[in-house]
């Protein structure tokens, strides 16, 4: 019975640990939303900055396989060179190992007090009024749990039936390969390298050695480097040649690691030696009690691993490049339908912010295609151009479809927990997409005008020509004005254009009083007045949407 227990103590333990990482991952990604928004969209050329924003990002989310796949959506949208997502993926592998030391404090005898933050955390939940406390308390909570977890698994794990039971099947496997084997298909199965080398800590601080020798456990880290890819690789299936290449420039980089570090460590087992005895142990030498710091040791190889591999590729990022290019051949495509947005990548809803921040962009090609289409009917109604209304109508079939993947994409990114800031520019985002799709149906109504002033026949002044012609210009100011000010978030742009539809409103109205004055006045036709009203009334409606477009920010 006892046996049952400490199987179920550590069984518990570990998924304490993993729930604990997980809240303590979202309710980070929670806090820095803004920020891992910024860093993603700094997709700059620059080598080092590529490798500080994947660091710093998979520092935040506790995952590189979660920051592999966003930069493989990334990549799919266009948004991202592979060469710039290179970069960003080796700095995702060192981000990862922050995870490790985390655990190694858990070792230490104070990591008994880290416990409180647990209960300190869900207080903060409970009582705080504030969403940012509130998730500072999350984040505390689940910290907490890790600490909580890992006692649980190295209380049970340290128990001599279990240690007997175990150790031997640990201890028994010493060939590297099988070792590195092992690390890959346990990661590959779990999807957190993180949490693999999170455990095998826990074992060595239980004096349970992984390969039976001090050098032996580094081939299973080495390896759940590599099992970490096959989420990115899952990920990329169905997605763009570039995306794919992306997830393969990933496996490419830690397979070349595994390959340099394990001739590195078997070095030193020919020389009749270990890595671990001359290097490692000077670095973290044995604890007062005699007993070996593995814990620390195991934490400072995998940060070693990923950091020095950076160092060793990183010059040829370019190389991963070409030879990516070369396993992942371009494809004839096949001729697809005009399509007015790119691809809303699912990947990218991993992080609410970064995918939000890349439906603006293509909410951005809805518009302009809106207008595009307003263009084009005003356009045909100058030249009396009836044939345009079938264009216009084709035009607004794209957008509908277009209309319909993006309220689709809303709502998946509803259901996966974004910020509050967030929450509050997704409910707006539906009104704004309403507002472009009226845009295109008042282009339509145009069109109708169209047929009438050429089929009844009507008579429009060439003053009246000249007047809605400035009208419209202004109209196509208030668009650039209202698409700086919704694309950039820009809130100083909101008064220009209030100002700027101010004027057309203004403009409005004075068309409609010179309108009926000709009307007195014998200069225009009165059958005319019904397409005059309405053509100048819709043209304003446009504007009227175009400024609650804008104010959408708000």
């Amino acid at each position: 019975m006892e046996y049952v227990y400490l199987i179920l103590k550590m069984l518990g333990g570990m998924g304490c640990f993993l729930v604990g990482m997980e809240i303590m991952s979202e309710s980070m990604s929670r806090l820095a939303h803004g920020s891992l928004k910024n860093m993603l969209n700094k997709t700059a050329n620059s080598r080092l900055a590529g490798v500080g924003i994947g660091t710093a990002v998979t520092a935040i989310i506790q995952s590189s396989a979660a920051t592999t796949v966003m930069v493989v959506g990334l990549v799919n949208a266009g948004i991202m060179t592979l060469f710039q997502a290179t970069a960003i993926i080796m700095g995702a592998n060192i981000g990862t190992t922050i995870t490790a030391w985390i655990a190694s404090l858990g070792t230490i005898d104070i990591s008994k007090f880290f416990f409180l933050l647990a209960v300190i955390g869900a207080f903060m939940m409970m009582l705080c009024k504030k969403d940012n406390v509130k998730t500072i308390g999350s984040i505390l909570a689940g910290l907490g749990l890790i600490f909580v977890g890992l006692a649980y698994m190295s209380e049970s794990m340290g128990n001599k039936l279990i240690k007997d039971a175990i150790a031997p099947v640990f201890e028994a496997v010493k060939n590297p390969v099988l070792l590195v084997i092992v690390g890959a298909v346990v990661t590959a199965l779990i999807q957190s390298s993180s949490a693999v080398t999170s455990i095998i800590i826990v074992l060595a601080s239980s004096e349970i050695i992984v390969g039976g020798t001090s050098d032996g456990v580094y081939f299973v880290i080495i390896g759940s480097n590599i099992g970490t890819c096959v989420t990115a690789l899952l990920s990329s299936i169905g997605a763009t040649e570039n995306a794919r290449r992306a997830a393969v420039i990933h496996l490419l980089f830690n397979c070349f690691g595994a390959i340099i570090f394990s001739f590195f460590l078997l070095g030193w087992k020919w020389a009749g030696s270990s890595f671990t005895g001359v290097v490692l142990d000077r670095i973290f030498p044995p604890m007062p009690s005699g007993e070996p710091n593995y814990q620390f040791q195991i934490a400072f190889f995998h940060t070693l691993f990923n950091v020095i591999c950076t160092c060793i590729f990183l010059p040829f990022a370019k190389g991963f490049v070409w030879l990516a290019n070369r396993i992942v051949r371009e494809k004839k495509k096949k001729p697809q339908m005009d399509r007015i947005i790119g691809d809303l990548d699912a990947r990218l809803l991993l992080q609410p912010s970064v995918a939000l921040s890349h439906l603006y962009q293509e909410v951005g090609k809805m518009l302009a295609y809106a207008m595009g289409t307003l263009d084009l009917a005003f356009g045909a109604f100058l030249e009396k151009d009836i044939d345009a209304k079938e264009k216009v109508q084709e035009r607004n079939k794209k957008l509908a479809e277009a209309n319909r993947e993006a309220v689709q994409y809303l709502v998946k990114l509803s259901a996966s927990a974004p910020a509050f800031e967030d929450e509050k520019a997704i409910s707006s985002m539906h009104y704004v997409l309403n507002d472009i799709v009226r845009v295109g149906e008042l282009a339509d109504n145009v069109t109708k005008y169209t047929d009438h002033y050429v089929n009844d026949p009507l008579v429009f002044s060439e003053e009246f020509l000249t007047m809605i012609k400035n009208m419209y210009d202004k109209i196509g100011e208030l668009y650039t004005v209202c698409d700086k000010a919704f694309l950039e978030r820009d809130y100083m742009a909101l008064k220009e254009v209030d100002a700027v539809e101010d004027v057309v409103d203004k403009m409005r109205r004075e068309l409609v009083n010179q309108h009926i004055k000709r009307l007195n006045e014998g200069r225009c036709q009165p059958q005319s007045a019904s397409v005059f009203i309405n053509l100048v009334g819709n043209l304003e409606r446009a504007a009227d949407h175009l400024t609650y477009i804008a104010h959408s920010i708000e």
